[in-house]
């Protein structure tokens, strides 16, 4: 959060010296800055009982850490066949599939030239 510049502090005082009026100014910053002490005050009281209250030395280890755990087997897989999945190759680029009149010619099919002579 950023902190308000000098401009903005001026900013605040007139608009607070507006509203509270001259007389009652001081009262309420009187006020304002016993709540900020008392404020900070019960804070670093409740750090310094936190921080005496935390016990630094080491715990001694539960049984259930001590016990380690029984390696598992693992089964091994030997030349174990591998899908690949196949993916169709799509006959013609959606471009040319829209417009029929810049796609190549169909091609011819195989004639049989096969026949016998009589």
């Amino acid at each position: 959060m950023p902190t308000p510049g000098p401009l903005e502090l001026v900013i605040i005082l007139v608009i607070a010296l507006l509203i509270l009026g001259p007389g009652k100014l001081p009262e309420v910053g009187a006020s304002l800055g016993k709540s900020i002490r008392e404020f900070r005050k019960a804070s670093s009281d409740v750090q310094e009982s936190v921080s005496v209250n935390v016990d630094t030395t080491p715990l001694p280890p539960t049984q259930a850490a001590q016990i380690a755990p029984a390696p598992v087997e693992s089964p091994t897989v030997e030349n174990a066949a591998v899908a690949t999945p196949q993916v169709p190759v799509p006959a013609a680029p959606p471009a040319a599939a829209s417009d029929p009149e810049s796609s190549p010619p169909a091609p011819t099919p195989p004639t049989d030239q096969t026949t016998v002579a009589s």
